[in-house]
């Protein structure tokens, strides 16, 4: 049994030891030929002086040259003129001289550095989609599979060609990664960047510093971090990357997913959507855009700022925000397009001549009108006005006037705390310099108003019906009121007014629920 264990211990060491003469002899570099074989101790001690067609081939990897030294104790060699470096059948490297150390399978090429990898040879010659690294000087390191340079370079592939100082590129993997003064060509577009990580195979480059894709006189986009695919230019972009286009349309976010081929981006969390010819901004968590007919929405907590009017910005706050470019059908018009503006549910308004509430608005900037529905109410200094639906219309960037249809209503608080009311069929208010001066009321006119002495004091409360009226404010006041001949009504004196007969049947003051500054439309408001 001794004699078998000690049989068996001697086949191990045996077999260990031509492992590592196997090992070894699988690291050696060999030269396979050349044309003269010199040795000139004196002055390159150790080395063999080879010339001619000379050839080294280590493992896998073949050397051609025209000159080397080859240090077999070493296991390392320099060659010298029309270098070429071959391994397996896709990657080849060119220059004019080539050091390659066999014990750490690292090669240096220098001068006028070619390395091509993906273009297959075959009987009929080669054949692929090559990618092509040129540079003065190159390392190749066999054991990661990794090329780098230092010193300036370029990567070319079908697609795109990249230069920078610095870069590495991974047969392997087919990714590139370069830095200090990065600059991708494309036949559409130019990225510069400090650091940039791009795949030769995918063409999508991982942006992983600050970085600029111009594409000229169109769309420039900014952004730190994200990806970019450069072939069907889909990308998606973070860290509040910025997307402007040449018409004076721009977006930006946390998250944007662009597509510039098709014109689409989506943004997720604090959009920004800003048309600077309109001089309108979308605001969102949440928002999507098209280029082709330049239309977007945005929604949670959806804003948009129109600051068309340096005087009066308008804020317009909603759960959802749509806005598009529209086309005129009549051919009589001068101006093809228009933009509409369309908020659904919980929309309030804030302008400083004008707030407004309602559950759907649409704005038409073909005449500059903006009409609300379903429970709309305005307001402006001391006025309300409430109907079935209210459209505004905007002259010269200001509110003109507001036509209420439909179970209207207008209250007026006075300063002496009561309240005049008039009622219709319709209501027409019309502004001046951002105050009511007329009041137009028709269909079934009611009115409750308190006329005043000079000296201000109330003379009692009036109620009137009539099939029209009119009345004229002045100083957010109601001056004086003119009736139809068929209009009835009684003046009742302070002290003599019916209980309960100081309001009409219609009558509502919704203050609680009004817009008081830009931001509190996002306030959330309970039923007056």
């Amino acid at each position: 049994m001794r004699t078998y264990k000690h049989i068996v211990f001697l086949l191990a060491v045996l077999l260990a030891i031509l492992n590592r003469q196997l090992s070894t002899a699988q690291t050696m570099v060999y030269l396979e030929r050349a044309e003269t074989l010199d040795f000139d101790q004196e002055r390159i001690a150790d080395a063999q002086i080879l010339r001619g067609d000379v050839v080294f081939r280590h493992e896998e990897a073949l050397m051609y040259c025209d000159s080397a030294y080859f240090y077999e104790q070493t296991n390392s060699l320099d060659a010298f003129g029309h270098v070429r470096f071959e391994q397996g059948d896709t990657l080849r490297g060119f220059g004019e001289a080539l050091f390659y150390d066999g014990n750490t399978k690292i090669a240096h090429l220098r001068h006028n550095v070619k390395l091509i990898h993906g273009l297959e040879k075959g009987p009929r010659g080669s054949k692929g989609n090559p990618t092509i690294l040129t540079t003065d000087s190159l390392t190749y390191d066999r054991n990661e599979n990794l090329a780098y340079y230092y010193t300036g370079g370029t990567i070319a592939d079908t697609l795109n060609t990249l230069t920078s100082v610095r870069g590495q590129y991974a047969p392997n993997t087919k990714q590139a990664v370069f830095s200090e003064q990065v600059r991708l060509d494309n036949p559409k577009f130019i990225l510069t960047s400090d650091t940039l990580i791009y795949n030769t195979e995918t063409k999508v480059t991982d942006i992983v510093s600050p970085t600029t894709i111009v594409y000229e006189k169109e769309t420039t986009i900014r952004t730190s971090r994200g990806w970019y695919n450069t072939d069907n230019e889909q990308s998606m972009l973070l860290d509040r990357s910025v997307v402007e286009h040449a018409d004076g349309k721009m977006m930006t976010g946390d998250t944007i997913y662009y597509d510039k081929a098709i014109g689409y981006g989506r943004v997720l969390g604090k959009m920004e959507m800003r048309d600077s010819v309109q001089q309108a901004t979308l605001y969102g968590n949440k928002g999507e855009m098209w280029e082709t007919d330049s239309r977007g929405y945005a929604t949670d907590s959806a804003l948009m700022v129109d600051w068309s009017d340096e005087e009066h910005y308008a804020y317009i706050h909603a759960d959802t925000l749509f806005t598009e470019e529209m086309h005129y059908t009549d051919s009589a018009k001068t101006d093809s397009t228009y933009r509409r503006v369309r908020a659904h549910y919980g929309v309030r308004v804030f302008r400083d001549d004008m707030q407004m509430k309602c559950d759907s608005m649409i704005y038409l900037g073909s005449d500059s009108t903006i009409h609300l529905f379903t429970d709309p109410i305005c307001w402006s200094d001391n006025q309300q006005i409430s109907a079935d639906s209210i459209t505004v219309f905007i002259v010269n960037e200001k509110v003109d006037h507001a036509i209420g249809t439909g179970n209207a209503l207008t209250v007026m608080e006075d300063s002496a705390g009561v309240y005049n009311q008039m009622s219709g069929k319709e209501i027409t208010a019309t502004m001046h310099d951002g105050e009511v001066e007329l009041i137009d009321i028709s269909g079934n006119a009611l009115t409750i108003y308190y006329p005043k002495e000079e000296n201000g004091d109330l003379v009692g409360m009036n109620t009137t019906e009539s099939s029209f009226i009119r009345v004229y404010v002045n100083n957010r006041e109601v001056e004086r009121i003119r009736f139809t001949k068929e209009t009835t009504g009684v003046l009742y004196p302070m002290d003599q007014i019916p209980a309960g007969g100081d309001r009409l049947a219609s009558f509502f003051w919704a203050s609680k629920v009004r817009p008081t500054d830009p931001m509190d439309v996002f306030r959330k408001v309970d039923d007056f």
